[in-house]
């Protein structure tokens, strides 16, 4: 019997990693009924991280209601996970104490759920306006809930805010040049804003931030310069926003007393700048997404045990394979010898000769139609190459 192992990541703005795990699994019943197919939907610390990780170690998703990424109220989710329940290589690399109790919990929060691109139309989405504080609000419930640790993926967020509303959920105060606090503190008031005030104690417990992105906070590969534009910053704002993000980064270090060198951390501008502002703000840590995701899903396990994998995501391009998501997976099932399928919407990567790459979208496709018509692409593209044994 051929064991399957399906590892997608998602198919941004169109289908969760769970969604195109699904599809495949049923295409595959349908042409391939006898093979065993085991599901490993992947997680970057993007869209469906909480509800992956929770929900693979028999978790709870609670809901929220917290700030939207332009103020707006919404409810958001986030998993609470038995520490017990956790993996024990991934343990180790969130570095759980060995004499946490028996009834510990771990709180698993995705940014995307309360501060996300995604949650906006495209006319919404500007930088300038939009803030995390949403995602800091998930963090204060999580406390309530009485989590003894915080796991934070921070992919798919809508801001270049530095973390600074998240920060302003947790009791820090950005005072304005007349007095005021300011409760949003997003990049449109900053001019306004004179000194930050960190509160006596922020009350969290460790803090950890699942981050695979190296980009520091400023520069020209920095938050703003690199991932700014897709998130609706216009290029002739970049130089005012720079200006800004350093002097907002210097005002904060100085409060929590610590140096702005900060900044130019790797990963510190991940997010737009929340790995920064956490890291100065609360002490946050950041570790590797990829390689907490696959200790945590036992994904070399999985690997061993599989004849075939097939993995996937939106666009699979050059940078699938510097050792992330889909090319991470793809290159380690190649040297445990398995034979290797992808599924992209696109597919521009050179690639490797021994990958089986499929670009699922039909030529001359306009990007609405492709997004809208995602998952019966998948569908048909399975069918397709599946439909014979030699594979």
């Amino acid at each position: 019997m051929t064991r399957v192992l399906l590892a997608f990541d998602k198919f941004k703005d169109s289908l969760t990693a769970q969604a195109a795990c699904e599809i495949t699994a049923a295409a595959l019943k349908t042409v391939q009924p006898e093979w065993r197919v085991t599901h490993a939907p992947l997680a970057d610390g993007g869209e469906g991280f909480a509800g992956i990780l929770t929900r693979s170690a028999g978790g709870r998703m609670l809901t929220e209601q917290v700030t939207g990424p332009r103020g707006e109220a919404l409810q958001a989710e986030f998993g609470m996970v038995p520490v017990r329940a956790i993996p024990e290589p991934a343990r180790h690399q969130l570095q759980v104490a060995s004499d946490v109790p028996s009834d510990a919990e771990v709180a698993v929060i995705e940014m995307a759920c309360a501060s996300g691109l995604a949650l906006l139309p495209a006319a919404a989405r500007d930088p300038w306006l939009t803030t995390s504080r949403g995602t800091g609000e998930l963090m204060r419930a999580a406390v309530r809930r009485g989590a003894t640790g915080i796991l934070l993926g921070v992919g798919g967020s809508a801001t270049n805010d530095l973390g600074l509303g998240a920060l302003s959920a947790l009791g820090f105060e950005f005072i304005s040049s007349e007095g005021g606090v300011l409760e949003l503190p997003i990049p449109a008031c900053w001019k306004s804003i004179v000194r930050v005030v960190a509160p006596p104690r922020v009350g969290l417990p460790p803090v950890q931030i699942a981050c695979d992105v190296t980009n520091p906070l400023l520069g020209m590969r920095g938050a703003a310069a690199v991932y700014g534009p897709q998130k609706g910053l216009k290029l002739e704002d970049l130089p005012a926003l720079e200006t800004e993000s350093k002097r907002l980064g210097e005002l904060l270090c100085s409060a929590v007393e610590k140096s702005p060198a900060l900044m130019a951390v790797p990963g510190a501008g991940a997010a737009g700048g929340i790995a920064f502002g956490l890291m100065a703000g609360v002490d946050a840590r950041l570790l590797p997404g990829f390689e907490l995701v696959s200790a945590w899903l036992d994904l070399e396990s999985e690997l061993k045990a599989a004849d075939l994998v097939i993995t996937g995501e939106g666009r699979f391009d050059d940078s699938s394979l510097e050792g992330k998501g889909p090319g991470a997976v793809a290159a380690r099932a190649l040297e445990l010898g398995k034979r290797v399928h992808v599924f992209a919407g696109q597919i521009t990567a050179a690639g490797r000769s021994s990958l089986d790459l499929h670009a699922i979208t039909p030529p001359g496709t306009p990007m609405a139609a492709a997004l809208r018509n995602a998952p019966r692409n998948l569908d048909a593209a399975v069918r397709r190459i599946f439909s014979v044994t030699d594979v």
